[in-house]
């Protein structure tokens, strides 16, 4: 069962948040409450696996198991609909894509398919690092301040409790399931990921914007040319100020352009 925010009207075209892995649907908040105010349907999913959404008994946390949960949202919607993905979220979009779903447009927040491996491998240690959770939550605020130097560390770290869980030991975890690592070997995950932004680049009827946080040490502007050889017809928004977690980071600044975005190429009454 996936759990998730819906809110706008429901004949209005939608927009479907997927943030990154090992967050969950309340860093869309402020991203949110903007597009439903800007008039668009919008659902903001707790992916498989984290948040209130269930975790898999069976293990099913590959890309083909989110794509699945893509279609769960859009099909038989009625309406154009966009897809907006931070990090796995927009991996999985473009997946989707290479798979044959005909959004009205996607929208990748800081990721694109070759990453700074840097980058990625400062993530992963991140998410890895912690199994055995923290005995307080300032023990986990602590650990995210080391992470994410650049963010000013709250004055109250109470607002971290949305992404983690007490436990029957009365230490506090992670809200996501640690076995989804290892469930797919990253070496072959690589190669159908090209063939999918290959088939993203061959249809231009696709409008993509990447929306890249300028301090971000996962999408660099090697990490953009590559892409924009692939995908010629893909636009791009550098956001200052803001790293990884752009929406987080520098929320007025993302929703201004995601708005803008979506005005051009889905609409209200388009």
């Amino acid at each position: 069962m996936l759990v998730g925010d819906v809110g706008g009207p429901e004949d209005a075209p939608l927009v479907l948040l997927m943030h990154g892995g090992g967050q969950t649907r309340h860093s869309w908040a402020g991203a949110m409450r903007s597009l439903v105010g800007a008039g668009y349907r919008v659902v903001n999913l707790d992916a498989r696996g984290h948040g209130e959404s269930e975790w898999s008994p069976t293990r099913a946390y590959t890309i083909h198991d989110r794509i699945k949960d893509i279609h769960a949202v859009v099909d038989g919607c009625g309406t154009p609909y966009a897809l907006v993905g931070a990090s796995m979220g927009g991996l999985s979009s473009i997946h989707a894509v290479g798979e044959g779903l005909s959004p009205s447009a996607i929208i990748l927040v800081d990721i694109v398919p070759d990453m700074e491996p840097k980058g990625v491998e400062r993530i992963v240690g991140f998410m890895i690092a912690h199994h055995g959770g923290f005995a307080s939550l300032e023990e986990a605020a602590d650990a995210v301040a080391a992470y994410y130097p650049e963010r000013p560390r709250p004055k109250d770290p109470g607002g971290l409790m949305k992404n983690l869980r007490r436990r029957d030991d009365g230490r506090l975890y992670w809200h996501w399931d640690p076995v989804m690592f290892g469930v797919e070997d990253p070496s072959a995950f690589h190669e159908p990921l090209q063939r999918s932004t290959l088939t993203l680049g061959e249809r231009p009827e696709v409008p993509v914007l990447v929306v890249r946080g300028k301090l971000s040490d996962i999408v660099s502007d090697a990490s953009i040319a590559s892409f924009q050889a692939k995908v010629p017809h893909a636009e791009t928004v550098d956001v200052s100020g803001a790293g990884h977690m752009v929406a987080g980071d520098k929320n007025d600044a993302f929703n201004a352009a995601v708005i803008g975005f979506l005005a051009r190429h889905m609409p209200l009454g388009g």
